[in-house]
């Protein structure tokens, strides 16, 4: 993500230089009111993480006017704007429409549909080197699938959005994501072998929900790791039992204590209580 958006900015910035001089790198034009200057270099620190920055220099302006982007100004006060917006294209895609009103926003002004795609090529290939980024050893592997609406041939259709968090030395991390028809053992399998290709391992222990096709893709991909039931679910699919919710409620305190006893013998307690 903080690549992602290193790359609209630098390329905003690009644009603004563009429209303040009148003409682009290079270009011949009697417009032309000055001249680029390379590049000034700045880190600025974000939620994310330093973010390297190339702030855009020009020189003999013809009535003196100094240039300093807008669209750093803009980035810094709206980086949770952005991150969502990033987060958005990366589950839709990066279209081109979408980027370019993207940067319009933060520049100010429109963009013709060649810089867009010059934009969009810089975050297709950073998403890309994300998606194909090696792993390494985890301890803990967390698996779930959401239910998203996209367009595929033509009608709008109910996808499987499969997701894997990866836990090491405390700190978690999403490790992949890939967009499926559905949650089938042999869709889960493709996904479970291509974390396993770019290097999971070492994992201890796998929690998931008990959708039948995702265990045995467990059991054919990582064979002899421990499984563990997702308590958010078993909480869930126990609470849908119930006839009302008065004791549905009751059922979800029960199960509470239990998860949140300190050993077995208080667990075992909480549950021959209830």
């Amino acid at each position: 993500m903080a690549q992602a958006i290193q790359i609209l900015l630098n390329e905003a910035m690009t644009l603004e230089r563009e429209e303040f001089l009148g003409a682009s790198l290079h270009e011949r034009t009697p417009e032309r009111r000055g001249h680029a200057n390379g590049y000034k270099p700045k880190k600025l620190k974000s939620r994310l993480g330093e973010l390297g920055l190339e702030i855009h220099q020009v020189r003999d302006v013809a009535d003196g006017t100094a240039f300093y982007p807008s669209a750093l100004e803009r980035g810094e006060r709206s980086e949770r704007a952005l991150k969502l917006a990033l987060a958005e294209m990366y589950v839709q895609g990066v279209s081109t429409c979408k980027v370019k009103a993207i940067t319009e926003e933060r520049c100010g002004y429109e963009i013709s549909s060649t810089q867009v795609s010059r934009i969009s090529k810089g975050l297709d290939e950073e998403l890309e080197k994300w998606r194909r980024r090696p792993l390494a050893e985890h301890q803990h592997l967390v698996l779930d699938a959401r239910y998203e609406k996209v367009r595929h041939g033509g009608q709008v259709l109910s996808v499987a959005v499969l997701v894997a968090i990866g836990i090491a030395d405390g700190m978690r991390s999403i490790l992949g994501v890939s967009v499926s028809l559905s949650e089938a053992e042999v869709h889960w399998r493709e996904f479970l072998g291509s974390l396993r290709e770019r290097g999971l391992c070492g994992l201890r222990l796998v929690t998931t929900d008990d959708h039948p096709g995702l265990k045995a893709a467990l059991n054919a991909v990582f064979p002899g790791v421990p499984w563990q039931r997702c308590q958010v679910h078993l909480q869930r699919n126990a609470a849908h039992h119930a006839p009302r919710l008065e004791i549905r409620k009751a059922i979800a305190r029960e199960l509470r204590s239990v998860f949140n006893a300190t050993n077995r013998q208080e667990a075992s307690g909480s549950s021959s209580s209830s």
